[in-house]
């Protein structure tokens, strides 16, 4: 409920639109839509599909739909992330902490590639949350090694390119392994982008790309955020066997990589919604990473701007940006780098009028919430402080989850079943926004 003064039915429109752009953006990247676009010719010999992401499940059914010919696989995709698949296994696992279930997984996915022929076609279909589904080490690391390192990283502020690096340099499967292990039939990758711009390395640590990247690479990120390093894992990184697959390698001649649905084509999607309604939209980038809170700041400055001085964009305006800022956790809250910039931003904000955010995560997961982010209007701050909340310390304790929950400004989605990152837009409203043809 707005606050006295607060004009209801601005509110409630900006609401309503934010809702619709973020939705919008979400659509733009689902399977169904994307997988058949980009579907190879089928082979003289088998048919065999792989995959590993939070998408995986829905990229697998609509692969299937669209197919005209035999084929067989497995997948692994996140738990409740699951579709009904008729010839293709859909296995579930652990994200992003992972688990037996997605070691497990792995080995299978290996299992399922060898032996091929090069009449043979593997289909590997990769989306975010792929890192964390396929975990299988190198001999000599055990899954509890992997398990510390990865919490390590993800609590340091370390960006999701950094946490990859050192990823695929410990594992069996990622950095290229599994397209050598598919040798010598063709590899087909269809990939949905999680990562700030879009390198196919980064998604699900690449596990049918070639990896510049070397094990010195992953020590030095290990050493800047100063991860406690089990020896097991020490030893590793100072082998041979943790090199990646390198750039060149004849076991990838035949592998080849195509990008189905990226973070800019879903703020294009979200655009059109936004100038249907009468907004002037502004994609600011598809690739900003930082702190969560440090992005807030500077974007919330760049919207009091827009409110106050029509510069550098002219109102009624949307700023659109994606990407995926870290949050380094020094709190004992919730976390979610979505409702931490959020809050971060309605606190730069400072209670402007007329200007509108939503922060959220196009896989409906914020952090490890089963929450996709969150709204902020222009009384935030004031019913905040109404319920006794105290915005700066939650700020502070990284629990902008338990604000935004009682607030009841929560977005819940459910799995999604795709995942092409952050979405955030900021609406500066100068009047009440059109209506919705």
């Amino acid at each position: 409920m707005a606050e006295p003064g607060v004009d209801r039915s601005e509110v409630e429109s900006a609401r309503a639109l934010l809702r619709r752009m973020f939705d919008a953006a979400v659509d733009a990247a689902q399977p169904a839509r994307a997988v058949p676009l980009h579907l190879p010719a089928p082979p003289r010999g088998r048919t065999i599909v792989v995959g590993a992401g939070k998408a995986s499940a829905a990229m697998a059914q609509a692969l299937e739909g669209a197919w005209p010919a035999p084929l067989e696989g497995v997948v692994v995709t996140r738990y409740g992330h699951a579709v009904p698949c008729r010839h293709i296994e859909v296995l579930e696992a652990a994200h992003p902490v992972p688990d037996d279930a997605g070691m497990a997984a792995a080995r299978i996915i290996l299992d399922t590639v060898r032996g091929l022929s090069d009449d043979d076609l593997v289909i590997c279909l990769i989306s975010g949350g792929g890192s964390s589904l396929l975990p299988l080490p190198l001999p000599g690391i055990t899954l509890a090694d992997k398990q510390q390192i990865g919490r390590a990283l993800l609590a340091s502020g370390a960006t999701i390119s950094e946490i990859n690096r050192v990823r695929r340099h410990l594992s069996a499967i990622k950095g290229g392994r599994l397209a050598a292990a598919c040798n010598p039939a063709r590899v087909v990758t269809l990939a949905i982008s999680d990562v700030p711009g879009d390198h196919p390395s980064d998604i699900a640590s690449g596990p049918t790309v070639a990896d510049a990247t070397t094990r010195a690479d992953a020590r030095r990120v290990l050493a800047k955020y100063h991860i406690d390093m089990p020896v097991t894992i020490r030893d590793a990184l100072a082998t041979e066997a943790a090199e990646s697959i390198k750039p060149g390698d004849p076991r990838l001649a035949r592998a080849s990589f195509h990008m189905i649905a990226t973070p800019q084509m879903a703020l294009e999607a979200a655009a059109v919604v936004a100038q249907n309604a009468g907004f002037r939209p502004a994609i600011l980038s598809d690739s900003i990473e930082g702190e969560a809170r440090d992005v807030g700041k500077v974007i919330g400055a760049l919207a009091r701007q827009v409110a106050s001085r029509e510069q550098p964009f002219v109102q009624p305006c949307v700023l659109l940006s994606g990407g995926e800022t870290t949050v380094t956790v020094r709190g004992a809250g919730r976390g979610g780098r979505n409702v931490e910039f959020l809050l971060a931003l309605a606190l730069a904000l400072a209670e402007a009028p007329h200007v509108y955010a939503v922060a959220a995560d196009t896989d409906g997961v914020d952090g490890q919430e089963e929450l996709a982010g969150a709204i902020i209007t222009p009384d935030t701050l004031a019913r905040a402080r109404a319920m006794n909340l105290r915005p700066v310390a939650m700020l502070d304790d990284n629990d902008a989850h338990s604000l935004f929950e009682a607030l009841g400004d929560s977005i819940v989605t459910g799995p999604t079943r795709t995942n092409v990152n952050d979405f955030r837009a900021v609406l500066i409203a100068r009047a009440t926004p059109s209506p919705p043809t």
